[in-house]
């Protein structure tokens, strides 16, 4: 299967570079490039691709604007975002608003091809233990939300899921955590995605967090 790319990026070295290591690999296919976020959005609903590579501060309308865009269509791609600081408030904020993750800009090659086809899986977030460090960080910043999303919607078991979750664990380690099968897990997590009203894991991490459900 050939994943389809959208690179979004205000400095065409940045994005040269990028399609230079990314049309290298014979499963990844450059699609688009985005010089600035009204651009992003326009080419991700045109082109339909998998996933975009998305820089936070772009011109006219800056990634984290984009984002929330792209993922607010139906059957959105997987949003990686592709920053210069690992505590960019944006960061958090991304990934708040449905990212599927983050990485930093100079991360080895062999991480970014890994992140990409990672996120199209939607099974685990790319490094969860920075992403861990990020929220635990970070949310204690935010507003609390006590009411909104009500974790109480959830049964136990779901709420075992999500603070494995948000954990940084992958289904497969969930699997085994709570003896059940990794298709229970799944079920678990689209259930706790429903009743939650979010539109991914990582926002399932977020909210974990900011709820106290897991310890900051």
């Amino acid at each position: 299967m050939t994943l389809r790319l959208l690179l979004c990026d205000d400095e065409r070295l940045v994005r040269m570079g990028l399609r230079m290591i990314l049309e290298a690999e014979p499963d990844l296919d450059v699609v688009g490039e985005a010089a600035d976020g009204a651009e992003a959005v326009a080419l991700a609903r045109s082109l339909r691709p998998d996933v975009v590579l998305m820089d936070l501060r772009m011109p006219r309308v800056d990634g984290l604007t984009a984002t929330r865009r792209i993922v607010a269509v139906t059957d959105p791609p997987a949003v990686l975002v592709l920053t210069t600081f690992d505590l960019d408030e944006n960061v958090y904020a991304a990934l708040a608003a449905g990212a599927s993750g983050f990485l930093l800009k100079d991360a080895p090659e062999a991480q970014l091809l890994a992140a990409i086809r990672t996120v199209t899986q939607g099974v685990a977030l790319l490094a969860p233990s920075v992403t861990r460090r990020l929220v635990a960080a970070l949310a204690p910043r935010q507003e609390p939300r006590p009411t909104e999303p009500d974790l109480a919607s959830l049964t136990d078991r779901e709420v075992d899921v999500l603070r494995l979750v948000a954990r940084g664990q992958s289904n497969a380690d969930i699997a085994r955590s709570l003896g059940i099968g990794e298709s229970t897990v799944k079920t678990h997590i689209s259930r706790v995605l429903a009743k939650l009203g979010l539109v991914s894991r990582t926002q399932a991490v977020v909210v974990a967090y900011e709820s106290g459900l897991v310890g900051r």
